[in-house]
């Protein structure tokens, strides 16, 4: 493994377009737009903003860094479509990290990442040491555990005796975790869904084709 791999790293899982240049552990460039559509025109755009930011460009990568959900659908698309792109085109590795494990990543002891999954659900995962100790699920919030004594989140929630831990950069946490999978051989990263897509497949048969 490289002693300072330069690692791209992005996000457009949720309601942004987030990029961010790591090289070793330090922080070359960062760049974070709140959107709630247009991520596929602006994703490319931003990552070589970022780049230029930084002095560098395609060619220096020496991996990519994606966040792969869950959240929302198309974004969780984009991203994991443009890095595994941007990885065969740059013939570098393309690494997959969930949004659960990098808002647990640097945590100490038990600790238990949320997102918000709508309609009073949520996207649950347990750590340890930044370690997933199991498979991440979708929990009804009436059932989360009140006696949870640290919880990750990307927005506060009502719940008591809860300590609350937010980062501020979440994709951060993604690059970081991809230099720490660095050498990488294993399949490509995939789109970490949890549930099914909420737009309904058409009913209606398919028109007949006249001869």
């Amino acid at each position: 493994m490289l002693s300072k791999p330069l690692v791209l790293a992005f996000d457009t899982s949720a309601a942004h377009c987030a990029a961010l240049l790591l090289w070793g552990d330090t922080v070359l460039a960062t760049a974070h737009e709140d959107m709630a559509k247009g991520q596929v025109e602006r994703l490319f755009p931003l990552l070589e903003e970022v780049l230029a930011e930084a002095g560098k460009n395609w060619q220096d990568l020496n991996a990519i860094g994606v966040c792969t959900g869950p959240g929302n659908f198309t974004g969780v698309r984009i991203g994991v479509s443009s890095a595994r792109g941007l990885a065969l085109s740059l013939n570098i590795p393309a690494l997959g990290v969930s949004m659960l494990e990098a808002l647990a990543h640097g945590q100490k002891g038990h600790s238990v990442s949320i997102l918000d999954a709508r309609r009073e659900r949520l996207f649950v995962q347990r750590f340890i040491d930044g370690q997933a100790s199991n498979d991440p699920n979708i929990l009804a919030l009436k059932d989360l555990d009140p006696t949870d004594t640290q919880i990750n989140c990307t927005a506060p929630l009502e719940i008591a005796n809860a300590t609350f831990h937010i980062p501020k950069t979440p994709v951060k946490a993604v690059a970081q975790i991809a230099i720490q999978r660095l050498p990488y051989d294993n399949p490509r990263p995939a789109p970490l869904y949890l549930r099914a897509p909420g737009a309904a497949l058409p009913t209606e048969p398919p028109p007949a084709i006249l001869p």
